[in-house]
């Protein structure tokens, strides 16, 4: 299923949203346009590895943060970004422009945090906004589930445009997150970190749950 857009009009203009789709595409630019080797090295620079973090947790603690910018490749970022240009304008409506940055930066480290106690040894970099928008996608299950999300859907040899009910699509995604997350325990070759993307969820499920205490949205 590949999502195309939501019901729900912004309010506001996206100011992160974009400047975060912005930052993360000139930042993948600049990466592109380097010599391999020079690439390799900047992406294990400036990404979060374990394995290196724990041998020294200050000096590898930038990358905590650095991490959530770099992307592994064009199908990396643009699935990314489509997800952030989608779910992200309407969590930033409701958290407004003070709260959203640090909200997304708390659940990018939220899934750094779950996919390194899955995986501490890991030798390899952790790179990209999955988790970060994993949490907003989290928010936006909590206060939007029964937005429409304009879906393309395949059957077999056959596709189709349809809207889906958000709490439908995003249940969904999350519950392939857990299945493949334990099915990636089992194989040394997996290169998505699938518990990254639950933790960076979990943390918007329940910043929104704590949220809408004080005011609910009916969508």
């Amino acid at each position: 299923m590949l999502p195309l857009k939501d019901n729900i009009p912004s309010r506001r203009f996206p100011f992160w949203t974009y400047t975060i789709i912005i930052t993360c595409v000139v930042i993948f630019l600049y990466e592109f346009i380097l010599p391999p080797s020079a690439q390799r090295a900047f992406i294990y620079k400036n990404g979060f590895v374990p394995y290196l973090f724990f041998k020294d947790p200050i000096g590898r603690f930038p990358t905590l943060f650095t991490s959530i910018f770099l992307h592994g490749g064009w199908s990396h970022l643009f699935f990314n970004m489509l997800y952030l240009h989608i779910f992200g304008d309407n969590v930033e409506d409701v958290l407004g422009p003070l709260w959203f940055p640090v909200f997304f930066i708390g659940a990018g480290l939220a899934g750094t945090v779950l996919e390194t106690i899955f995986h501490p040894g890991l030798k390899v970099p952790m790179i990209g906004a999955s988790a970060a928008i994993s949490g907003v996608m989290g928010f936006y299950f909590v206060l939007f589930p029964f937005a429409r999300i304009l879906t393309v859907v395949v059957y077999f040899f056959f596709w189709d445009i349809v809207p889906i009910p958000a709490f439908i699509f995003l249940g969904f995604w999350i519950l392939f997150q857990f299945f493949s997350g334990f099915m990636s325990l089992a194989s040394p070759f997996t290169t998505v970190a699938f518990f990254a993307h639950i933790g960076g969820f979990l943390f918007g499920f329940f910043m929104a749950r704590t949220f809408i205490k004080r005011k609910r949205y009916f969508y």
